[in-house]
């Protein structure tokens, strides 16, 4: 019945650990991604210290990731939301993403950013001065404002799970295929905004509205409950092969140049499905591993590029062979920054909730 699958219930709320696992993995392939820009023949043009030497040929992988790796992480984000709304009234929610997100964007705003900034202008030979920035935090005061903006339609959604919307999704649903109407929702954003690269997310009105839809989307699949996760599980494979079907096509096609960001929608929406497809069969249960990662990530996230540019600094302009150097760049990121949380920010208290982290720690 659909009465059963949108009705709230302690059992049906219980943890969900793969999506514990997704949004480690998102954020720490945006480490990857960084690290990846240090060897693209552009990485100068905003600021990323560059090596001399590129690795054009990594772009082809990463242009399969880069359509979806923002897209899921806004829509693990509303997904998140829905789940701590079980536990909050709208008030405490509010409290609860403003010390989360909207504190650790305003620290990172004038006191991490400002570090990258300084180290890559140096690094150019330019005037090196103290820039507040938002930089790689910018997709945080975006979420803040999502919560924001779209707090009384999440209000309404929780408090009326036999909606119409929701009765029909669910109808929907339980279709095989159904699931991937969801694409339209981005469709529709991209073909009204008409973005001149659909990947185009920092600070752009595209960005934000995408971020948005994604943001809706992933609180709308988490007040389905078990009508989403059989769904998602059953179309993964189909979602996968279309996901990678039309990457080939981009590829082959159009050479990742100028492609229809309609169709670039519809695949990255099938990426993000074949994940929590798979994610939902495979990662849903706790780990030792999981449960350090997922507290870590976030700080690591923070202050990885500040550490990213130091290393690079020192290192690039280094004669070592250009493959030697991305790994020297990957492995160093993530252990200096992995060290520092360990050692530093989480033995801190005061420091914590500069990082969006309870002031106590297990």
């Amino acid at each position: 019945m659909i009465e059963k699958a949108t009705t709230s219930s302690a059992d049906n709320w219980q943890r969900r650990y793969d999506i514990d696992w997704l949004r480690t993995m998102a954020m720490g392939l945006l480490i990857i991604f960084h690290v990846v820009v240090s060897f693209q023949p552009w990485a100068h043009t905003i600021l990323i210290i560059q090596n001399e030497h590129s690795l054009k040929e990594l772009w082809i992988i990463i242009s399969m990731i880069n359509i979806w790796r923002i897209p899921i992480l806004f829509m693990i984000s509303g997904m998140g939301v829905r789940f701590a709304m079980e536990r909050r009234d709208w008030k405490q929610l509010l409290k609860d993403r403003t010390v989360r997100i909207l504190l650790p964007f305003l620290f990172g705003f004038f006191f991490i950013c400002p570090i990258s900034i300084y180290l890559g202008m140096k690094y150019y030979g330019k005037q090196a001065a103290y820039i507040p920035n938002a930089g790689h935090l910018w997709f945080l005061v975006n979420i803040f404002l999502y919560v924001l903006c779209l707090l009384p339609l999440l209000v309404y959604l929780k408090h009326h799970p036999d909606n119409i919307v929701l009765r029909l999704l669910s109808r929907m649903f339980r279709h095989p295929g159904a699931l991937y109407s969801a694409a339209l929702a981005i469709m529709v954003e991209v073909w009204l905004l008409d973005p001149n690269y659909f990947t185009y997310y920092i600070q752009t009105p595209h960005g934000f509205w995408l971020g948005m839809v994604c943001f809706a989307v992933g609180f709308i699949f988490i007040s389905l409950q078990d009508v989403f996760w059989q769904a998602v599980e059953g179309v993964r494979r189909s979602a996968l092969a279309l996901a990678f079907l039309f990457y080939m096509v981009r590829l082959v096609v159009f050479k990742l140049q100028v492609v229809p960001n309609t169709m670039i929608a519809f695949e990255s929406m099938c990426w993000m499905l074949a994940i929590l497809g798979y994610g939902s069969l495979y990662l849903n249960k706790p780990s030792h591993s999981l449960n350090y990662f997922s507290k870590a990530v976030y700080p690591v996230y923070i202050i990885h590029l500040p550490v990213q540019f130091c290393i690079s600094y020192f290192l690039l302009p280094q004669p070592l062979p250009v493959i030697l150097k991305l790994i020297f760049l990957l492995a160093g990121t993530f252990s200096v920054s992995l060290l520092m949380y360990h050692y530093v920010i989480r033995r801190l208290k005061w420091i914590r909730p500069m990082f969006g982290m309870k002031l106590s720690y297990s």
